[in-house]
């Protein structure tokens, strides 16, 4: 077994993150590794517990009566109702100071047990065992956690780096294909903002990747989790370098903040965001059109994206502005100026931005027209 262990800086010392097929079956030794605890209290959703529950069990060696959590990990079902449930499941649970939390799932069950973990007596051990691409590539990396209001995304939620993350791509398997394409986005995001090489291997591979070849995963997950962990590791509480994990990112909390959260799978959002985010960048004349135009076309294979919703720009430019990166009212957008590149732009002219919001679902759709006649 190929195993990479990966290490993260963090303001409470390093941790690291073991990626690897058959990781999973390593988690109890590994766990040991971190000290001793009182109890153990996995914290997961129904849905994946009924997938992967039986290899995280023995994975972990855990005894019949060990504390499962569950909740349910719908976007819509990221709010501090969520985190009350658990850290009361916990009280009755009779977890300490010294018990060890575990989230095993996707991003919204690392955010949500992360702010718990975070917050249930002041902070309890943490450890990530993310079970979606999304969450193996970009969530569980960095120690972000935090829950959604009605006003907004992310809101409210603390920095609450993990002890250790185990990303084993043996539990994508029971992954739907929608969620897997949704994690890709980010994989995208990635290859956009730091890695022109791996972008260029997307291109050509991507067809690989969708059928989630053995070797093409166990190349591509690790050099994302290196580049997640290279920006946080340089910049953990996002003052600065750690925004260009956002690229995409100004666009899709508006689209999942303006539909509820129930239109969009995270990452689908993040797809439409960043084919805006391009548009954006050559409307600026920052990006140059063949990045675009290769931009677009690497988007657009994750397949067919839930439509753009069907309200104004300004509605969507209402909710970008109670986005976490507006500062004092002015809209901040990370752009790439070249594939492989990315960088944060504010006072970015909103007529520009209102361009992009009413061009951007009208340009994709006319030319899925277009292809969809051609191949007809």
């Amino acid at each position: 077994m190929k195993m990479k262990r990966i290490l993260v800086k963090s303001s409470v010392g390093p941790y690291s993150i073991l990626s690897g097929a058959g990781v999973i079956r390593r988690a109890a030794q590994e766990i040991k590794g971190l000290g001793q605890f009182s109890s153990l209290h996995v914290v997961s959703s129904p849905k994946v517990w009924r997938a992967v529950g039986e290899s995280v069990r023995r994975g972990l060696r855990l005894s019949k009566g060990s504390t499962i959590h569950l909740f349910d990990d719908a976007e819509s079902a990221k709010n501090l109702r969520s985190v009350e449930e658990i850290t009361r499941s916990l009280c009755r649970a009779g977890a300490d100071r010294k018990s060890l939390l575990v989230a095993v799932g996707g991003g919204v069950v690392g955010d949500v047990a992360g702010f718990a973990a975070a917050s249930f007596l002041r902070g309890v051990k943490l450890v990530h065992i993310p079970t979606t691409l999304v969450s193996q590539v970009d969530s569980s990396i960095g120690g972000k956690t935090g829950v959604n209001l009605p006003e907004g995304k992310n809101l409210v939620g603390a920095f609450y780096p993990p002890a250790l993350v185990l990303t084993d791509p043996e539990l994508l398997r029971t992954l739907s294909d929608r969620e897997f394409r949704g994690g890709l986005a980010e994989v995208i995001k990635h290859s956009i903002i730091a890695d022109a090489k791996m972008f260029a291997i997307l291109e050509k591979d991507f067809e690989k990747v969708l059928r989630r070849d053995r070797s093409a995963l166990g190349f591509l997950i690790p050099r994302n989790v290196q580049i997640k962990a290279r920006v946080v590791s340089r910049d953990e509480r996002e003052s600065g370098l750690r925004e260009i994990l956002n690229y995409g990112h100004t666009f899709a909390h508006a689209l999942e903040s303006v539909t509820k959260y129930r239109r969009y799978q995270h990452g689908e959002a993040v797809a439409w965001g960043m084919i805006a985010a391009a548009f954006l960048g050559h409307e600026l004349g920052l990006t140059r059109a063949d990045d675009v135009s290769r931009i677009v076309a690497l988007v657009r294979l994750l397949g067919p994206l839930p439509s753009w919703p069907r309200v104004s720009p300004a509605a969507l430019l209402g909710a970008m502005r109670s986005d976490k990166k507006t500062r004092a009212g002015i809209l901040r957008f990370v752009l790439s100026p070249r594939i492989g590149e990315a960088r944060s732009y504010d006072a970015v002219p909103l007529h520009a931005v209102e361009r992009v919001l009413h061009f951007t679902p009208r340009l994709i759709t006319a030319s899925s027209k277009l292809s969809r006649g051609r191949h007809g």
